[in-house]
């Protein structure tokens, strides 16, 4: 069999696909000769980090994955939980940093398109997406650009498409200067007998290419985002995809019309690697050879070569193995809804894909090697050293508490998002039952007189690089609480962990370390990761990014009726504190911004307290006890306490007196476990009653009234100055 090679494959050739040598000789010892050009690149997106996760695969195996709700965890295009009724929530988080901070705008308009193509290739109807951002310092040159550019992708996308984005978090700081993160989560309602898989059954059955026309775009995507960034990133922007939501629109549509007619057999979302890893993941998964031919291949360019046209990235693309005898059908979907529908290629039993352009055949591999032989590393890794305790005496206390306060809530990490979401469109669907700014977002499950859903995205970085197993465990428990503060019972969650480069020993382990942090608070909390993303790589000339292990949950709420909010609180409600007394200062918004410090470890998390004091309070919400509920997570009860009193444009009055410890820490103590609940005043002592009984920590803090946020003696300060300087701070930037 001879293979024309028209390019020679080169030491620098094999390089600038970033194929270390040792992979190329294993790529020679497995095919037995020299690869085509085609089937370099071929290799080269199959065997890449962001495809093949080689240097993370060991440690995700120890993630818990299962539980009696989940119906599909990782491995396919996204998880799948059971929420009752013979519903089904389908969810997934995924990572578009490296093409966001080249063209902002396109890339996070296609990280939103990408998840959501990920949950409508399972059977599910897109109901939510949020986003996790993190840019640079604000005052960096590129910081405002790249904010404004990401958020007008995310919501020109998002709200095109027609999904409501009901959550996220926007965060600055001087480590994502060189390297954005942009993180996309999407979930859909389905069915839990309309699930579709992406494994390819039976031989000799057409393989059909569905949706936009291939373009140049995108080409090598997922290889740059499998390398660090150095002064040439300007010439990597024809690497980044483009998006059309309207286009998407009608794929939705045409696919889950297409489902109902029992044609599909396996479908697969072209996403990164576009046609080569679609093609090789449903022919590897069905132990079924795939081929080719790319004449058949509908373009929007004239001369694509057959490497270009199997690495292109080109969006709004799906690949089917379908029934014969529903061809037709079909068919006339697509065409109804102005889409490319071709068949390309067929199954196979010899297990090879095999890839004809022009009547040559430019590919011929062993198809479960490319996936499954992928090399996969036991990286070397350095546990981080812990950090020295940081007791609340060592911290110098504000001069002045109320000017720490109004600091706190107008800098740029803890100011309103107000500028975010407005551009965002939070309603469309009709059933969002929560505004973003509270603890979760809450959408109804439509078609269900009671149901709802919750989703809440977390992750603290200064306290994974402080310690990975700590920050990696508070991530987790970060998102159960704010599930829980809506009443939600947390299902399950999905992980997008984004960090620098993995050859290095001290990056490895903060990646393993906060591995282990989330499967240990994934497994005391009933939370399995049912799906995730890694991206690794994030560095710019050396310097990497904090350790970003983004958890995404969703939770259920049987009766929306009785959900809590942020800001419900009234006039003579009792406040109340759910959990301990503020005492950790170490690696705190207060040490950072209004010390200017970074020092101290992350705070501890009970894992035991979060499940005791998390589910006394959910049962709370349940019982239409509690007006109002917020978990104390950055800043403390302070901040906490703004928020609620902001939300509700309502004063409180406060007393520290019968609290132990420095006034500081019980105000700005990150402490974790912890919520604000408010309560109706002839609740309050049957409330505080059973949590006793309960073996719950708590404390009467107070009672809701007036216009002023008062802390006995410490701080007394206007809601409204509370609202505009929280206010004030984005629009400003922006401006």
């Amino acid at each position: 069999m001879t293979i024309p090679n028209s390019i020679a494959i080169t030491p620098e050739l094999v390089a600038s696909h970033g194929l270390k040598p040792d992979e190329y000789q294993r790529i020679l010892d497995l095919i037995g000769r020299e690869p085509t050009f085609t089937e370099l690149g071929i290799f080269s997106a199959m065997w890449n980090e962001h495809c093949s996760y080689k240097s993370s695969k060991k440690w995700l195996r120890t993630l818990p994955t299962k539980g009696p709700r989940v119906i599909q965890g990782p491995g396919e295009n996204a998880g799948v939980v059971d929420i009752d009724d013979g519903d089904v929530v389908v969810f997934k988080m995924e990572s578009h940093n490296h093409p966001s901070y080249i063209e902002p705008y396109q890339g996070a308009a296609t990280g939103v398109g990408g998840i959501l193509r990920d949950v409508f290739t399972m059977g599910a109807r897109p109901i939510a997406a949020m986003n996790a951002l993190r840019f640079g310092a604000p005052d960096h040159p590129k910081t405002r650009h790249l904010v404004s550019g990401v958020v007008a992708g995310v919501g020109g996308y998002g709200n095109s498409f027609g999904v409501p984005t009901v959550g996220g978090e926007v965060e600055f700081d001087e480590r994502y200067n060189g390297n954005i993160l942009v993180n996309a989560f999407a979930a859909g309602l389905a069915k839990s007998d309309g699930i579709f898989l992406s494994e390819a059954k039976g031989v000799g059955l057409p393989v059909v290419y569905l949706g936009a026309k291939t373009g140049r775009d995108g080409v090598g995507g997922a290889t740059m985002a499998s390398a660090e960034f150095d002064e040439t990133i300007e010439e990597k922007r024809p690497t980044v995809q483009v998006g059309d939501p309207f286009t998407e629109k009608c794929l939705l549509e045409a696919c889950l019309e297409l489902m109902k007619t029992g044609a599909v057999i396996a479908i697969q979302d072209m996403g990164a690697a576009g046609l080569t890893c679609s093609a090789v993941e449903m022919g590897a998964k069905g132990g079924l050879g795939i081929e080719l031919d790319l004449d058949s291949v509908p373009v929007r360019e004239d001369r694509m070569t057959a490497y270009e046209m199997m690495l292109s990235e080109s969006q709004e693309r799906m690949l089917m193995v379908l029934k014969p005898e529903k061809e037709e059908e079909a068919k006339a979907i697509f065409v109804k809804w102005g889409l490319d529908f071709a068949i390309v290629g067929k199954t196979t039993d010899d297990l090879r894909f095999r890839v004809l352009h022009q009547g040559v055949e430019v590919a011929n591999l062993p198809i479960k090697e490319l996936g499954d032989e992928a090399p996969e590393y036991d990286r070397p890794w350095k546990a981080s050293e812990a950090r020295p305790a940081l007791p609340a005496s060592e911290v110098a206390e504000p001069d002045d508490y109320n000017a720490a306060l109004l600091q706190l809530i107008g800098s740029p990490n803890q100011s309103s998002r107000r500028w975010v979401w407005e551009q965002y469109d939070t309603f469309i669907q009709g059933n969002s039952l929560q505004r973003p700014g509270g603890d979760a977002g809450v959408v109804r499950v439509d078609g269900h007189p009671t149901k709802a859903l919750a989703f809440s995205s977390d992750v603290t970085p200064r306290y994974v690089e402080a310690d990975p197993v700590e920050g990696g465990k508070q991530a987790v428990a970060e998102c159960w609480r704010n599930i829980t503060a809506t009443g939600a019972e947390p299902l399950a969650a999905t992980d997008n962990l984004n960090f620098g480069n993995p050859e290095k020993p001290e990056i490895m382990g903060q990646l393993v370390g906060a591995i282990q942090g989330i499967g240990e608070a994934c497994r005391a909390l009933d939370f399995p990761i049912v799906s995730g993303n890694v991206s690794l790589y994030n560095e710019t000339n050396g310097v990497a990014i904090l350790p970003t292990p983004t958890i995404a949950g969703v939770g259920l709420l049987p009766d929306w009726s009785k959900m809590a909010r942020i800001g419900g609180m009234q006039d003579g409600d009792v406040l109340i504190m759910i959990g301990g007394d503020g005492t950790h200062l170490g690696s705190s918004i207060y040490l950072r911004d209004v010390l200017n410090s970074t020092e101290g470890p992350a705070p501890f998390v009970e894992l035991a307290a979060e499940r005791q004091n998390g589910d006394f309070v959910r049962g709370l919400i349940r019982n239409d006890q509690v007006t109002a509920c917020h978990d104390i997570s950055d800043g403390g009860l302070a901040l906490a306490l703004a928020e609620m009193a902001m939300s509700a444009t309502k004063g409180m009055s406060v007393s520290l007196v019968d609290q132990r410890g420095a006034t500081h820490a019980l105000l700005f103590g990150e402490d974790q476990a912890r919520y604000i609940v408010a309560v109706p005043s002839d609740l309050a002592n049957f409330i505080g009653a059973g949590a006793e009984s309960a073996g719950v920590p708590f404390r009467r803090l107070g009672t809701v009234g007036g216009d002023r946020l008062v802390v006995d003696g410490v701080i007394d300060v206007a809601i409204v100055d509370l609202v505009n300087a929280n206010e004030s701070w984005f629009p400003a930037f922006m401006a």
